[in-house]
C-alpha cells in the first residue's frame, strides 16, 4: 500500500507538470499538431512518476491522477488567458 504523502506528492507533481503545458496549449490552434503535443507530451512523465514512486497502475487511483492531471491543464490555459497573450503560429 502506498502511503497518502507519496499519493499527495505525485498528485501534486503531476498537477505542476502540467501548468506549462495546459498554457502552451490555450495559446495554440485547437487540434494543431502543437496542441496535441502540449496535451500529451507531460503523459510519459506523469506514468513514470507513478511506477518512481511506486504508485503503478492502481485503478482506484486512476480518477485522482486523471483529474489533478486535466487540472493542470486546465489552470495552465486559464492561466494564458488571465493573462491575456496568444502564442505564435509556427
Amino acid at each position: 500500500m502506498t502511503s497518502p504523502a507519496a499519493l499527495g506528492t505525485v498528485a501534486v507533481s503531476i498537477l505542476l507538470l502540467n501548468l506549462p503545458f495546459g498554457f502552451w496549449s490555450a495559446g495554440v490552434r485547437r487540434f494543431s499538431r502543437s496542441w496535441f503535443v502540449a496535451v500529451h507530451a507531460p503523459v510519459p512523465p506523469a506514468i513514470g512518476l507513478r511506477f518512481l514512486v511506486g504508485v503503478g497502475w492502481r485503478l482506484r487511483l486512476l480518477p485522482l491522477f486523471v483529474g489533478v492531471y486535466f487540472a493542470g491543464q486546465f489552470l495552465g490555459g486559464r492561466a494564458r488567458r488571465l493573462r491575456g497573450t496568444r502564442a505564435r503560429s509556427p
